[in-house]
């Protein structure tokens, strides 16, 4: 009998052990799930989204086991360091032209190709400054000396300016002023350090500031629309999480960050 008893001891003390190995490892692995590295997604973006999609990261890093770095510029030079072999897993552009010459370089997940939202074209001054322009159509060279616009060659907002100051006839009279910036948040420092007279920039990059005026917005049927597409890198190693972001950025949370910052819905 006592024979018995031990061996049932022992019996009993194995699976014990058994049971209690399989919980450690179990604990083990939720353990090891918990402390994931976060995915690390870069995402190249159009200048004037600065300030909302910090806001956007500061609400989306806390709820997905996502790291997100930003790369912000005018969207030409951001396409071309796409075409460069940049390692960036998602792009948002402030206009198509440059979304376009991507796509057609096989350089975007076309399926996720969409509108993340628009903007509009204000016209600004300096804080203290004189002029006062009710129109567009209002501005004359005899009343400034400079003009600060994005580079229309590589700057989507410089592009849209152009695009409103040959529809209302001024850009001949007015190109012999213009300071081309490298980005549309050059033109605004321009304008708020006085070094420019007045200034074209989007309307969300107007409300970043307290130390200018906005004169007026442009008319919509002067340029292009002003779109903001989002699209996944083909080269991307993260084409699921870059999506994931993607996809947040339509949520009725996202689109009202963005409306905060002077965006409309697209």
């Amino acid at each position: 009998m006592r024979k018995l008893g031990l061996v049932l001891v022992l019996i009993v003390s194995f699976f014990i052990a058994g049971w209690s190995d399989k919980s450690n490892e179990e604990l083990s692995a939720v353990s090891s799930a918990d402390k994931a590295e976060p995915t690390e997604l870069t995402v190249s973006a159009a200048i004037s989204l600065t300030d909302a999609l910090h806001d956007i990261q500061e609400i989306y890093e806390k709820e997905n086991n996502v790291k997100l770095t930003f790369n912000f510029g005018g969207s030409g030079t951001l396409a071309q360091q796409i075409q460069q072999g940049a390692p960036v897993d998602a792009f948002i552009s402030a206009n198509q032209d440059w979304m376009d010459t991507l796509e057609e370089e096989d350089a975007l997940i076309d399926s996720t190709r969409d509108n993340v939202t628009e903007n509009s074209l204000v016209l600004i001054t300096g804080k203290d400054s004189s002029i006062h322009y009710e129109s567009m159509e209002d501005i004359s060279a005899d009343d400034i000396d400079q003009i600060a616009i994005g580079n229309p060659e590589s700057v989507p907002a410089g592009n849209y300016t152009k695009q409103t100051l040959e529809n209302i006839n001024l850009w001949n009279e007015l190109e012999d002023k213009l300071i081309l910036a490298k980005d549309v948040r050059q033109v605004l420092t321009y304008v708020e350090s006085g070094n420019a007279d007045i200034g074209f920039v989007y309307a969300s990059d107007a409300l970043t500031s307290d130390q200018i005026n906005i004169l007026t917005h442009s008319e919509s049927s002067w340029h292009d629309p002003i779109t903001y597409p989002g699209a996944i890198i083909s080269d991307t190693k993260n084409e699921y999480e870059a999506t994931e972001f993607l996809n947040y950025l339509f949520t009725d949370e996202a689109q009202k960050i963005m409306e905060d910052h002077g965006f409309s819905q697209s």
